[in-house]
């Protein structure tokens, strides 16, 4: 774990006051920067030490082989890893001709800063080489938001003390060592040397190299120019050669001047273009870096940040630490859709190898939700990109005797990369959270264009997945049978609760857009017989209930499954996947996370106020969060159901997932779908906003801890702000038409002008649910 005075608290930024080499990789993750397309880990500028090397372009992978014991129909046969594509962070220094590193020598002082607010890493060192000679390095590194090709570092180096003898090697590294494979089998495979060299050239102070994939055949160009300031008699050279470009700047420095050296990068790749038309895009764009130059760089990064902000922002009082903690998971959430622009958001953005650079279901279910109320047009693209890959599925719906479309567990480019089918293509439930974030897009755009073409084509390929998928039974009950919900401990089970609402909701939707379409409609061959089977389904569809117990059975049987003996399980033994054989855990009532509970959330329109709160201390007692994603969750349905300091503990958990390293995985990349889930939670569930309706709905409480929530919102054209208070609510209209809304279930309309104004309704007490035992988050209001 990180510590909580490892990084100070600002507002704005997260600053490593000192450098601890024992938690590089995860403040490589950390201080990650991308902009969706280029993604590049926070390693130190000079290469080493290093935790985990990474440079990372959105949808360039490698293939290699899925291994199985046994082979059987219908399994996948080759996965897909995202890969270390070429550096061109290097900047290597020499003092004297001794190299500069951090382990040797006198480190004087250290510090990184992640600025939110202008997008940059800044790094200041104060260092003495063994003979003595101390330097001052800064620098700043930027992927640029605006100019989606280019990254850019400022570097400035000068002497302290006495005069110095300074060598900067700029470098492009392609192939670089990784480390060795992981245990753990989340972690990404390790490829050595997938880049195949095609051309190298350099001129000036301008060099470039160009690549493909050995497996996947993709091209890969990478290019760096430069600007040198030094003193008269600075000298620079330039080499290229397969895998290796290299600017060399020499030059003899006084104290107090400095050598300013600024690196310009651009990066592209195709997976169809030739090498010409790779290498003239990146060359093109470095063009275009040079000409705006550093300041206009930074300029335009901060201007499109003020913007993003303005209407992304949250504000928090009362607790500091949560504020960084919540502006720095937006920030990583911007960072990773923001020019992504019709490619897959991965698990862990471009910060990590995580999961093999995967995109999953929580793309839609946590990033979505967030991008469609405060950058919808990233949204669009991400489901552009599934949109994309509707071929694909259909191909893999087909061959599980599907129809339809059947989308990939996890994926790069759009086939199915899981080897685990119970835990991956069971897990059908993500072409219904495909669904919803489509609804969810249209329902907060009103984008008429996305809808009468790339929606209802989603919306009806997924609605024929369901119908085939699933049968009417002797009674006329809609089931689906033999699938795996979103608790991955529980595998290959009939009428799972989320599954099959979230399935009524895809029917329901795709129905309804195919009658206000019905050329386009027609055109799918959709006619009116189909569509009242989809609307016969929704109806019919089944949600097991324990009437003895009261409670919403997560799957059917599921409250007769044996009971875990959480007393006797050692702290030590979670995650419980890592200790116990999955028939164990399919056959017990242990949750790994939010199922049921999410249904209580993503489906909440399904259950009364009564039923969501037994539902919810009856799975709290069960839930045993060996996944990152079910404490945002948990949180958002306990402060409906007044459990607001267990809530404002949750959220602390999903705030603070990398910041502290809760999951011991940080330096995998950070956990995309957490910090996602941290605007989840004070929207969802502090602000209490619903959008399963035809109005945007809101039922704002605080936990005592917090005295102030602010948050903003684009919705339908306009620009929304919702303040919450102890006892006081307010709405503001900040541009657009006037807006009816909900507020604890009482209409209002706002207009521009003065906030409309509501008392909030006094909270009900429950008695705390309690976790498992050894399984309760971090009691948040013990930090400050």
């Amino acid at each position: 774990m990180i510590g909580a005075d490892v990084f100070g608290v600002e507002p704005w930024s997260v600053t490593e006051r000192e450098l601890h080499l024992d938690l590089l990789g995860q403040t490589e993750s950390l201080f990650a920067l991308s902009n969706g397309h280029i993604g590049l880990r926070g390693n130190l500028d000079e290469g080493e030490p290093s935790g985990v090397p990474g440079t990372f372009l959105n949808g360039f992978y490698e293939v290699r082989p899925l291994p199985y014991a046994e082979a059987a129909y219908g399994n996948p046969e080759a996965g897909q890893t995202m890969i270390n594509v070429t550096n061109g962070k290097l900047i290597r220094l020499l003092v004297d001709d001794e190299p500069f590193d951090v382990r040797y020598g006198e480190l004087v002082a250290h510090e990184r800063r992640l600025d939110m607010r202008d997008g940059v890493l800044r790094r200041d060192v104060e260092w003495a080489s063994p003979a003595g000679q101390a330097v001052r390095v800064r620098t700043t590194r930027l992927v640029s938001f605006v100019q989606r090709a280019v990254a850019a570092i400022c570097f400035e180096v000068e002497p302290v003390g006495a005069p110095a003898r300074i060598v900067v090697q700029s470098e492009l590294v392609a192939n670089e060592p990784g480390p060795e494979e992981d245990e753990d089998p989340r972690a990404a495979a390790v490829l050595r040397s997938p880049l195949v060299a095609e051309q190298h050239r350099d001129h000036q102070l301008w060099a470039g190299l160009v690549h493909r994939t050995r497996e996947s055949d993709l091209r890969i160009a990478a290019a760096m120019d430069h600007v040198v300031e030094g003193p008269e008699g600075t000298v620079t050279a330039v080499q290229s050669e397969p895998d290796l470009a290299r600017v060399t700047v020499s030059t003899e420095l006084e104290p107090g001047r400095p050598l300013r050296l600024v690196k310009f990068l651009a990066y592209g790749w195709s997976s169809q273009r030739s090498l010409p038309a790779v290498r003239d895009q990146v060359d093109a764009a470095l063009a275009a870096a040079r000409r705006a130059g550093w300041d206009g760089l930074c300029v335009s990064q901060r201007e499109y940040l003020d913007d993003v902000w303005a209407r992304a922002d949250i504000e928090l009082d009362g607790d500091p630490a949560l504020q960084q903690a919540v502006r720095f998971a937006l920030f990583h959430v911007v960072q990773a859709g923001a020019r992504a622009e019709r490619r897959a958001i991965p698990a862990k953005g471009l910060t990590g190898r995580g999961y093999d650079g995967h995109s999953f279901w929580d793309m839609e279910t946590y990033t979505l939700p967030v991008l469609t109320y405060v950058a919808p047009e990233a949204a669009r693209d991400a489901l552009l990109w599934r949109h994309s890959t509707m071929e694909l599925a259909a191909a893999r719906a087909k061959e599980l005797s599907l129809a339809g479309v059947t989308f990939p567990w996890r994926t790069i480019s759009g086939q199915e990369c899981s080897g685990y089918w119970p835990a991956g293509t069971a897990a059908f439930h993500i072409n219904a959270d495909i669904a919803d974030a489509v609804r969810r897009y249209l329902a907060a755009t009103r984008d008429e264009e996305f809808e009468a073409g790339p929606a209802l084509e989603l919306l009806v390929g997924t609605a024929r997945l369901w119908r085939s998928l699933g049968h009417h039974d002797v009674v006329g009950g809609f089931r689906i049978a033999g699938v795996t919900g979103p608790d991955e401990y529980t595998a290959l089970v009939d009428n799972n609760v989320y599954t099959n609402l979230m399935a009524a909701r895809n029917l329901r939707a795709a129905a309804d857009l195919a009658v206000a379409h019905p050329g386009r409609a027609a055109e799918l061959n959709v006619d009116q017989e189909e569509i009242a089977s989809w609307r016969d389904a929704a109806e019919a569809m089944i949600v097991p209930r324990d009437d003895d117990l009261g409670v919403t059975a997560q799957c059917e049987g599921f409250t007769r499954f044996r009971h875990w003996d959480f007393e006797t399980t050692p702290p030590d033994d979670y995650p419980l996947l890592m200790h116990f054989h999955n028939y164990l855990l399919y056959s017990s009532q242990v949750v790994k996370q939010a199922d049921l509970v999410f249904a209580l959330y993503a489906c909440g329109d399904c259950f009364d106020a009564a039923q969501k709160a037994r539902d919810f201390e009856y799975y709290e007692r069960i839930t045993v969060r060996d996944s990152s994603l079910s404490a945002a969750i948990q949180a958002v349905v306990g402060a409906e159901v007044g459990q607001l300091e267990l809530a404002y503990d949750y959220f602390g958990e999903t705030a603070f997932i990398d910041l502290r390293d809760l999951a011991f995985n940080t330096k995998d990349g950070i956990h995309l779908a957490s910090l996602a889930g941290t605007w989840l939670v004070a929207v969802a569930g502090f602000g209490g906003m619903r959008d399963h309706g035809e109005t945007l709905a809101f039922a704002p409480r605080l936990p005592p801890k917090l005295s102030r929530l602010s948050f903003r919102l684009l919705y339908r054209g306009r620009r929304l702000r919702v303040e919450v208070r102890q006892n006081e609510a307010e709405y503001e209209l900040l541009a657009g038409d006037p807006l009816e809304l909900l507020h604890h279930g009482e209409t209002l309309t706002i207009e521009q002008g003065p906030p409309e104004k509501r008392p909030l309704p006094s909270a009900a007490h429950a008695p705390r649910a309690e976790p498992p035992p050894t399984r309760s988050p971090p009691r948040r209001h013990r930090e400050h």
